[in-house]
Formats: structure tokens, C-alpha cells, sequence
């Protein structure tokens, strides 16, 4: 897969941050473009760099102003813009993630079913036939945005969010799916949960899933969730 060649756009965020735009859709030879810009920014080696975070279409790169020239900097980013206008998809770690569908671990499975107008059994098939890319890490620490998810089971937000979502739950939002790697108030429908922990501090890297990465996700039964979490 190679990115398409459009121009980087650059905007400020504050005095410490540059945003640096592909383009503004979801589309993985672009989210592919912003991970290899990236690490291109980061094998500048400038100091002052004090992270770069790559999302759907769009890197953010957040620098110290008082030990960064910003000549320099910017200088480094229309370099690895230019570096990366026809980038190949480099695949990431594949991830199984067992995940027990329904029941109390995943209590808006029949709500999504009928949005897809599908048993739940239908809609579980639907929600684990497919990879899953990792686009970006956000919201909170290691939530993974993954996608996309087939059109007919891409069920909304709750209208009302949850001040309470255990942590391993498996959601859907739209055309994205994930795993909530803590407990958090959250407000995409959950269709099931994994006894993996997604995000641990004491790792020397927290989370388990990182940009460009792909998730496959394995149904389980209750029993074997039960046999997971002793």
C-alpha cells in the first residue's frame, strides 16, 4: 500500500506543538503517511523533541521552545514530509485478543444486533471476520482506535454514556471499534470484554497495541473467560 502524494500542511498548536496535516478522511495509505513521517521526525534527532503523535491524518509534534531552533525543526518536518510523500505500508504486530461476547460483559450486543438488523450471533461473526488497524492511541492512555467496522454493524454512541465501563471492554462507535484498556465513563456500545490487559504502567512500554498495528479479535466462551481471569 503506498500513500497518496499530497502536501503536508503545518499549523501551530501553542508555542510548544506543530500540526502537521495530510488529509482530513480515514483512509490507511494516509494514516500509513503519518506513522512513517513519525519516526522520520524522530530520527532527526533534534533536541527538544519532546514527542510525536501520529493520529488518523494528522502528526502532532510537541517540542521544549526554549532548547528547539525552530528553524531547525520545521526544516526536519518539510524534510520527512517530503521523505514520505510515497510511503509503503510497513505492518506492525498482529494482536489475538480473546474477547466473551454478550451477556454482562458485553450488554449492548443485542442493541447492536438489531441496529444491524442481525442475531447476535450474526453480528459477533461480523465484529471478528475482520483485521483491524491500529490508527492512533488516544482519548485516554492505550486506547487504540481500530477500524473500520463493517458498515451494517457500525452501530452510533449511546445516547447516553456510561459514568462506569470496566476495563477490557470491547466497543463499537461508528466505523471504529476498541478496547477501553482502562476503567473510564466511555459511551461506545459494548458488545463484549477481554481478560487481557491492554495497558499496564509497569511495562516498558504500556500499552499492547501501538500505531499500525492489527488486531484480530477471537470469540470465547464464558467459561474459558472465567478459566482466563482465576
Amino acid at each position: 500500500m503506498t500513500s497518496p502524494a499530497l502536501p503536508a500542511r503545518f499549523s501551530r498548536a501553542g508555542d510548544s506543538a506543530i500540526v502537521v496535516e495530510f488529509e482530513e478522511r480515514i483512509d490507511l495509505a494516509i494514516n500509513a503517511r503519518c506513522i512513517a513521517f513519525a519516526n522520520a521526525v524522530l530520527s532527526c534527532g533534534l533536541p527538544g523533541i519532546r514527542d510525536v503523535v501520529p493520529a488518523y491524518c494528522t502528526v502532532t509534534v510537541y517540542f521544549d521552545p526554549l532548547r528547539t531552533e525552530q528553524e531547525r525543526l520545521l526544516a526536519c518536518l518539510k524534510q520527512a514530509a517530503s521523505e514520505t510523500r510515497r510511503t509503503v505500508d510497513a505492518p506492525g504486530r498482529t494482536h489475538r485478543v480473546p474477547v466473551c461476547y454478550g451477556g454482562e460483559l458485553g450488554p449492548d450486543l443485542a442493541d447492536v444486533a438489531r441496529f444491524a438488523r442481525l442475531s447476535e450471533e450474526e453480528t459477533i461473526e461480523r465484529h471478528v471476520v475482520r483485521r483491524y488497524r491500529v490508527f492512533m492511541l488516544g482519548f485516554i492512555p492505550g486506547f487504540a482506535y481500530l477500524g473500520t467496522v463493517d458498515e451494517q454493524i457500525a452501530a452510533p454512541r449511546r445516547a447516553a454514556p456510561r459514568t462506569r465501563v470496566p476495563a477490557g471492554s470491547v466497543g463499537i462507535a461508528a466505523g471504529q471499534t476498541g478496547v477501553y484498556p482502562i476503567e473510564t465513563p466511555g459511551g461506545w456500545q459494548l458488545i463484549g470484554r477481554t481478560p487481557l490487559r491492554v495497558f499496564d504502567p509497569s511495562r516498558p512500554r504500556p500499552s499492547l497495541f501501538q500505531p499500525g498495528d492489527a488486531v484480530h479479535f477471537v470469540p470465547i466462551s464464558r467459561q474459558q473467560w472465567d478459566r482466563f481471569t482465576l
